[in-house]
C-alpha cells in the first residue's frame, strides 16, 4: 500500500496542575498570578470531586468567595425517583435536573440557592479572589466545573462510525483498523482547519468504531461536523482502494442530531482527558448502524437550528433541509487535496426517485428494532470530484438498496418551493 501523506497537527500545551488541565489556549495570556489562583482552585475542586464520588453541578459568586454545588454521584438519579413515585412528580424532577445540567455552569445567586434546596445540599465555599469580571476567568471556572460534573447537550450532531466485520479480525488487525480510522478522522480535521473550518471535535471509542461530535456550539457546528464526515469517509475510501490487506476498514456510518449527557470518567486519580457521551442520540445511532449495509451512510430524522431567520432567530430545519443547506456551502471545500487530486466539486444528497417534469421523491425508511421501537432514517450519498483523478463515490445508490431491511416512505419535494409533502 502506498504511504499516506503525513499531516502534523499541533497539540495543546498542558497547564501544570495536579488534576486534569481545564484551561485552553485562549486563557494562557492571563496574568501569572491569576493562572496560579485558577490552578489552586482546580486542585481544590479536584479534592471535592474525590475520584468521582461527587459531581459538581454549578457555581456562583458570593462576595470574594465562590460557592459550588457538589452532590454524591448517585444523588442525581435518586432525586428523580424520590417521593411518592408519581409519574408527574418524577417528570417535574427530571425536567428540573435536565434544565440545570443543560444550562450554564455559573448561576445567578437565587438560581443557585434553588438548586441547593432541590438537592437538600449545603454549597461548598472557597476563597478564590479571582477577577470574575474577566470573561476568560469566569469561563475557566465553568470549564473546571464541567470537567468534574455532567452536562446535558441538546441539538448536537453526533457521528457513529462502525468497522464492518471488526469482531471477526484477529487483535492485531483490529488495532490496525482502529489506527487507520483514527488517522482518517485526524486527517479530515486538519484539512478542514486549512479552510478555517474550526471543529472542536471529540471522540470516544465503541470498541469497533467511534462516536464523534463537535464541542463547538455555533450556528454552523452541526453542518461542519457533516463536512468532517465527508472528508474522513473520503480518506478512508482512498486508503481502502490502495490497501493490499484488510487493515483499512470498510465502514458503516450514521449521523444524527439529538441530546446526550457528557461526562468524564475516572482514570487513576484524575478525570480522563476525553469526555464520554450517553443519551437518546447515541441509542438511536447504535440502532441505525446495526441495520446499515456495509458502506452505507444513514442520517436520522431530526430537526435542528441552522443560521438566522429574518428576525435573527435560528431557523428550524429538518433532515432534508439540513442536507440541502449543507450542499449549498460545499464550494468552501474546493481546492482541498485528497490523495493527489484537488477537490473540484462535491455533491451530497438523500436518495430517492426523480419525477418527470421536475421535482423528486426523497425516500425515508422506517427501521423497527427488536424492542418494537421504530426509527426513521434517510440514505445519503456523497460524490467528490477531483481534478485529474477519479471521483470518490461514498454511500450506496438508491437502486442498490434491495437488501436494506426497512419500510420505505416516499416524500415529495417540489423543485421551487422545497415544500415537503407525503
Amino acid at each position: 500500500m502506498e504511504p499516506r501523506e503525513t499531516i502534523i497537527v499541533p497539540t495543546r500545551t498542558a497547564f501544570p496542575q495536579a488534576c486534569r488541565p481545564t484551561m485552553d489556549d485562549r486563557k494562557h495570556d492571563l496574568r501569572a498570578e491569576v493562572r496560579e489562583r485558577l490552578a489552586r482552585l482546580d486542585r481544590e475542586l479536584c479534592a471535592i470531586w474525590n475520584l468521582g464520588d461527587n459531581v459538581l453541578l454549578a457555581w456562583t459568586r458570593a462576595g470574594d468567595d465562590l460557592l459550588f454545588l457538589a452532590v454524591r454521584h448517585y444523588a442525581i438519579p435518586e432525586s428523580v425517583h424520590a417521593g411518592d413515585g408519581a409519574r408527574s412528580r418524577q417528570g417535574e424532577a427530571l425536567r428540573f435536573i435536565n434544565d440545570l445540567v443543560s444550562g450554564p455552569k455559573r448561576l445567578a445567586p437565587d438560581e443557585f440557592d434553588r438548586a441547593c434546596r432541590a438537592f437538600d445540599c449545603e454549597p461548598t465555599r472557597i476563597r478564590a479572589e479571582l477577577p470574575l469580571e474577566d470573561d476568560r476567568v469566569s469561563l475557566s471556572v465553568s470549564d473546571m466545573v464541567r470537567v468534574y460534573g455532567v452536562s446535558l447537550v441538546r441539538d448536537r450532531a453526533v457521528i457513529l462510525l462502525d468497522a464492518v466485520q471488526f469482531s471477526l479480525q484477529p487483535p492485531l488487525e483490529q488495532m490496525s483498523m482502529l489506527n487507520s480510522l483514527a488517522y482518517s478522522v485526524n486527517s479530515a480535521h486538519a484539512q478542514l482547519l486549512s479552510k478555517n473550518i474550526r471543529i472542536e471535535f471529540a471522540r470516544t471509542t465503541t470498541g469497533d468504531g467511534f462516536y464523534i461530535w463537535n464541542r463547538a456550539r455555533t450556528a454552523d457546528s452541526n453542518t461542519e461536523l457533516y463536512k468532517l464526515l465527508m472528508m474522513l469517509l473520503a480518506d478512508n475510501a482512498v486508503a481502502r482502494s490502495k490497501a493490499r490487506s484488510s487493515w483499512v476498514p470498510k465502514l458503516r456510518a450514521a449521523f444524527h442530531v439529538g441530546e446526550h449527557y457528557e461526562f468524564h470518567q475516572v482514570e487513576g486519580l484524575n478525570p480522563t482527558n476525553f469526555s464520554y457521551i450517553v443519551g437518546q442520540v447515541t441509542v438511536d445511532l447504535a440502532r441505525m448502524v446495526q441495520r446499515a449495509l456495509p458502506g452505507q451512510i444513514l442520517l436520522g430524522d431530526f430537526h435542528t437550528a441552522m443560521g438566522d431567520g429574518a428576525a435573527g432567530a435560528p431557523l428550524q430545519r429538518d433532515t432534508i433541509d439540513f442536507v440541502d443547506d449543507t450542499a449549498a456551502t460545499l464550494d468552501q471545500l474546493a481546492g482541498l487535496e485528497i490523495s493527489g487530486g484537488r477537490i473540484s466539486g462535491i455533491r451530497c444528497y438523500l436518495t430517492g426517485r426523480r419525477l418527470e417534469g421536475g421535482g423528486h421523491y426523497v425516500h425515508r425508511y422506517h427501521l423497527r428494532d427488536k424492542h418494537g421501537s421504530t426509527r426513521q432514517v434517510y440514505n445519503a450519498k456523497i460524490n467528490i470530484h477531483r481534478e485529474g483523478v477519479d471521483p470518490i463515490y461514498l454511500g450506496i445508490q438508491n437502486e442498490d438498496l434491495a437488501n436494506f431491511d426497512a419500510e420505505l416512505e416516499a416524500l415529495r419535494r417540489e423543485p421551487v418551493s422545497g415544500a415537503l409533502t407525503p
